[in-house]
């Protein structure tokens, strides 16, 4: 169903993938927009590696929320890695592709877990969290993916 890396010499590792979705800060999440143009939005996230998952925080109404209530296929994809390597001038990047199915979580209790998970990874400390859920909490939505498929690679970009 979907398809393979077609350079498999530029294929990553499923791991060296998951590392990428781990330590990553920010990715680009497609969706099938209006009129069927591609809808794409830089979003902050966190990969739960255990139940293959990606949660992002939102709201319920809006382009992206209307796009996820009419077709709950999406793909996410994060790049990162730059490097140069010795032997040539043109520097490598490494990317990860997530396709997979996306839905609002309804759970308060649940959003807050993981609203505050999310917010650990870029916030400087827990007081910061405090203090703006204390004045927007409960009109944020989370978000989940859940992965049917991941790829990564790594390209130079020459």
């Amino acid at each position: 169903m979907f398809r393979p890396i077609k350079k498999k010499k530029s294929e990553l590792s499923t791991e060296a993938t998951k590392e990428l979705l781990r330590n990553s800060r920010r990715g680009v999440l497609a969706v099938n927009g209006d009129d069927g143009y591609p809808y794409a939005i830089p979003i902050n996230y966190f990969y739960d590696e255990k139940n293959q998952k990606i949660y992002f925080h939102g709201t319920a109404v809006g382009h992206k929320a209307d796009s996820i209530k009419a077709c709950d296929k999406v793909c996410f994809t994060v790049y990162s890695n730059e490097i140069i390597k010795e032997e040539a001038w043109a520097p490598f990047m490494q990317s990860a592709v997530v396709f997979g199915r996306c839905h609002l979580i309804e759970n308060q209790d649940v959003i807050f877990t993981l609203l505050k998970q999310l917010s650990m990874k870029y916030y400087p400390d827990e007081s910061i969290f405090n203090d703006e859920m204390a004045v927007s909490g409960k009109a944020v939505k989370m978000y989940e993916i859940d992965i049917e498929h991941l790829s990564g690679k790594e390209v130079q970009e020459k």
